[in-house]
């Protein structure tokens, strides 16, 4: 009922009487005052004139679920969205509510997390209203092997959806880094719940420094405000990452991995240069070649031999 409100007093420059909104809603003037008084409490300036009515001064910089929900026109992706002030990890919530049966599409959004986590169990530092922290349960239908390709389809969406909302040209690096100006922006963390040939679902994790000051970014990072000099609507950028996730997402069903892979080698900066690649057990280097065909890296070592990486940390040496 709240996104029905505020979409009357979105669309109008003016005031809206409130005879008028609960007319048209089929709700008492009572029941529209109380609604009108929560929106208040959430952060929206809503100026009431007797004989006049309502009209909406400001909106408050939240992600809130019926924000992304207003005009966000995907099929899928969005349709249950849970959202929270605060949170420990928005992935450690989507997990359980995939484990619980949760549609696909269901997203996770948080304004700050106490334990967020990237890659390998790493802090991500998440201050309160400056970013953008989701996790997303998707349910692909492909195998266990084949889930870093929803990393790759991720992080191209992410790419476009700045490109569109920003005009920010953002680039990956292999195999989770959205970097602008060669300092990381976000990232993405894959996890699944699987059987050996079988993926029940996968969460999405996505974390991007938005608004965020400099003198909150660690070494190495940046934000889009940094960047661009300019705060963001994080709202509008957040539905254009969801409207690019799903596009592609069905564009990868519809087409499978060759289509994604070739929208990732227009956005990487990984390939063609000589890099570093550290695992948990050891390290390679040599020249990045390309990706396969299940989004590993293949990379050419200095024997000339041509090796298989599935997961690392990546360091450009040149």
């Amino acid at each position: 009922m709240r996104q029905k409100i505020l979409d009357f007093l979105k669309r109008k420059q003016g005031y809206i009487s409130g005879d008028q909104i609960s007319h048209r809603l089929g709700i008492s003037r009572q029941a529209l005052w109380k609604h009108i008084q929560e929106l208040k409490e959430n952060g929206y300036e809503i100026v009431a004139v007797p004989h006049l009515g309502y009209r909406l001064e400001s909106s408050p910089d939240r992600l809130y679920g019926f924000e992304i929900a207003r005009e966000l026109n995907t099929k899928f992706i969005g349709r249950k969205i849970y959202y929270f002030e605060g949170i420990a990890s928005t992935m450690d919530t989507a997990f359980q509510l995939g484990i619980k049966g949760a549609p696909e599409g269901t997203l996770v959004l948080a304004e700050a997390q106490t334990k967020g986590r990237g890659r390998l169990g790493r802090n991500w530092i998440s201050l309160k209203y400056k970013g953008i922290y989701l996790s997303l349960i998707l349910k692909p239908g492909i195998l266990p092997y084949q889930s870093p390709l929803l990393t790759l389809l991720s992080a191209v969406s992410i790419c476009e959806a700045l490109k569109e909302a920003a005009d920010a040209d953002a680039k990956i690096k292999w195999p989770n880094d959205i970097l602008i100006n060669d300092k990381k922006l976000g990232g993405i963390l894959t996890e699944l719940n699987a059987e050996t040939d079988k993926i029940n679902f996968v969460v999405i994790g996505i974390g991007l420094n938005i608004n965020n000051e400099k003198k909150n970014l660690v070494s190495g990072a940046t934000s889009l405000r940094n960047e661009k000099k300019q705060n963001f609507n994080r709202v509008e950028l957040l539905q254009g990452i969801l409207r690019k996730i799903e596009n592609n997402y069905l564009l990868f069903k519809a087409r499978g991995a060759p289509a994604i892979i070739d929208k990732w080698r227009e956005h990487n900066i990984t390939l063609g240069r000589r890099v570093k690649v550290y695992s948990q057990k050891e390290h390679y280097e040599g020249q990045a070649l390309d990706i396969d065909k299940d989004g590993s890296l293949l990379l050419r070592n200095d024997h000339g031999l041509t090796q298989k990486i599935t997961a690392g940390d990546v360091v450009h040496c040149r």
